[in-house]
């Protein structure tokens, strides 16, 4: 079997645009945040052919389920076969949930100093850490595998890891792997290619 998973992120979210940390928190896609994922559905669309020949597994956060919601309504998908899998969910960030960068640093001085800047997320006190998201996300994975055809909804960080381990990527590898919201992933055979409605016609 060709197992081929598309993997897309949530669109723009009002926490996004104020560079607030979401993790498990949940604020509303913006407008902007609903036109990323329309497109990006109109490009999802072209590449699939049948999309009853898929499975779609969402994470349960709101702004995974809306952004679903859309990608539904645009390839034609019913809403009501979707299931939903936490171990797709966002990395908590515990107590720094819903703070900006410049919050965190004014509180928690001694956490942010000589880390580095694409992990130092995990060290959030109550929160979720790198291995805890590998463990989850490789489950996952697994949990799939006899599965030909699937599309999952997911997030930011969580996405970066998936592929990380899909690709066996070391920590500092996966960390700096694109995250953006006009890009989604195809992963088949260890290979993954990148799709960007901002350069494709369609």
């Amino acid at each position: 079997m060709n197992q081929i998973i598309y993997l897309l992120r949530h669109g723009e979210t009002v926490f996004n645009t104020q560079g607030r940390y979401q993790g498990e928190l949940d604020s509303p896609l913006t407008i902007e945040g609903i036109e990323q994922v329309k497109n990006i559905s109109k490009l999802l669309k072209v590449v699939i052919n049948d999309p009853d020949e898929w499975e779609i597994i969402s994470s349960p956060l709101g702004r995974a389920m809306k952004s679903t919601e859309i990608i539904c309504e645009t390839i034609g998908f019913d809403l009501n076969k979707v299931t939903t899998d936490t171990r797709l969910r966002e990395v908590s960030f515990g107590s720094w949930s819903g703070l900006t960068t410049k919050e965190i640093e004014a509180s928690w001085p001694e956490l942010i100093k000589n880390t580095d800047r694409n992990n130092w997320y995990f060290n959030s006190p109550n929160g979720e850490n790198y291995d805890s998201v590998v463990e989850r996300v490789s489950d996952w994975l697994e949990s799939i595998k006899n599965k030909e055809k699937v599309i999952a909804v997911s997030h930011g960080l969580t996405g970066r890891v998936l592929r990380g381990v899909y690709n066996n990527l070391m920590k500092d590898q996966a960390l700096k792997l694109e995250i953006s919201q006009t890009t989604f992933f195809k992963l088949t055979n260890q290979n993954i290619e990148r799709f960007c409605y901002e350069y494709d016609e369609f």
